[in-house]
């Protein structure tokens, strides 16, 4: 049987308000995440899983993008934040995954982090206006007329994070045998 990560994770709640188990559920996937790429190497979190070309390592710089673009560009309808802001992305649209081997761990640990806790920073302060979770986002969404709540957004982090965890458990099993939730 392969070795089971150590799991750092604190489970959600059972009985809160609905802002804390939100935010304990998204912490909990984030956390998940962290523990599929600890430990590895550049190398190990540039493998992908054939046949896709999908690694730890652009999961984890694609959630960074993912992090900064719901809570710094579309809550708060600020300007991409670097890395992002220099990207070409009419020329690579999957640059994130694309350079992600050329990052150390280190270098894609502090991206993820920074972001992570900048959407924190985002989140804590609108909590603590009027409106809460139904604070709107200040860009409106492409696709119908109407700005994101921050419930949506928070629901939405969730769902891409369980979506991205599927897919880290399924790599990281792949490049040392080693599973856990």
């Amino acid at each position: 049987m392969p070795d089971q990560l150590p799991d750092p994770r604190t489970d959600p709640p059972l009985r809160a308000d609905e802002s804390e188990t939100l935010r304990a559920f998204l912490d909990y996937h984030r956390e998940t995440f962290r523990m599929k790429c600890a430990g590895l190497d550049q190398q190990q979190l540039a493998q992908p899983l054939a046949p896709s070309t999908m690694t730890l390592g652009g999961m984890m710089k694609h959630l960074a993008l993912v992090e900064s673009n719901w809570f710094h560009e579309v809550f708060l309808g600020l300007p991409e934040l670097e890395p992002w802001a220099s990207v070409d992305w009419e020329a690579d649209r999957d640059w994130e995954w694309r350079t992600a081997a050329d990052d150390s761990p280190e270098e894609l640990r502090g991206i993820f982090d920074e972001a992570v806790e900048a959407s924190d920073r985002i989140t804590d302060e609108a909590l603590t206006g009027p409106d809460g979770l139904d604070a709107l986002s200040v860009r409106e969404s492409r696709r119908e007329k109407g700005r994101f709540s921050l419930r949506w957004i928070l629901v939405h982090m969730i769902e891409e994070y369980a979506r991205h965890n599927g897919h880290a458990d399924l790599i990281r099993e792949s490049i040392d045998g080693r599973v856990g939730e």
